[in-house]
Order: C-alpha cells, then sequence, then structure tokens
C-alpha cells in the first residue's frame, strides 16, 4: 500500500514562496510519474504540475508556468513543488498523486493515489 505525506504548506505574504514536499512510502516510487493537485473551497480539483519518473520530463499548468518548479529525489522517495511569486489565487489544499505510468501527465486519472493535503494560504 502506498502512503503519500504532504509538507511544507502553510501562511505566505504575495511574492513569497514555498516549498511543499511529499514523501513515499509502500509500493513503488522510482518508476512512476509524480504530480501536483490543488482544491480551493468549492473549486475542482486542478492539476498544477507533474514529473516523470526519472525527472527528465515535467508538465506545468500554464498559470503555474515560471513561478513553480516540480523536481523529485528517488532515492529519498520524495517529490518537491518549489513555488515561488505566490498569488492569492494560489490559495488551496496542495495534493501530491502517484501514477499508475512513468510518464508526466496533467490527467488525474492516470493517478492511483493521494496524499492527505496540505493547506497553502497566500495574503494579499
Amino acid at each position: 500500500q502506498v502512503q503519500l505525506v504532504e509538507s511544507g504548506g502553510g501562511l505566505v505574504q504575495a511574492g513569497g514562496s514555498l516549498r511543499l514536499s511529499c514523501a513515499a512510502s509502500g509500493g513503488t516510487f522510482s518508476n512512476a510519474g509524480m504530480a501536483w493537485f490543488r482544491q480551493a473551497p468549492g473549486k475542482e480539483r486542478e492539476f498544477r504540475a507533474a514529473i516523470n519518473w526519472s525527472g527528465g520530463s515535467t508538465t506545468y499548468a500554464d498559470s503555474v508556468k515560471g513561478r513553480f518548479t516540480i523536481s523529485r529525489d528517488n532515492a529519498e522517495k520524495t517529490v518537491y513543488l518549489q513555488m515561488n511569486s505566490l498569488k492569492p489565487e494560489d490559495t488551496a489544499v496542495y495534493y501530491c498523486a502517484r501514477s499508475k505510468y512513468g510518464a508526466d501527465s496533467r490527467t488525474a486519472a492516470w493517478y492511483d493515489y493521494w496524499g492527505q493535503g496540505t493547506q497553502v494560504t497566500v495574503s494579499s
């Protein structure tokens, strides 16, 4: 059974930065794509960023390109999301997810394990 535990969320002022971490345990990690999604109150879950199994390919939502960077450490079974130039509209619960496949994808149906989420709040 795969478990994903996110950390690093918090309250930050607009323009600030946060680094989210997602530690995996159980199951496979190094051959699976990973991703970050977010969900704001009353809204659908939205894709933010994905990375393939090796870290050699990444995909981003248009609204975070140039601000967010996804990376992974397969030895540590951890995926990261560096978030810079944060905006109030980035406020949401952020979830990491493990893909059934090795490629990076923005499609939520590709992901079979999800973490419990970490709250990110950006004040104006």
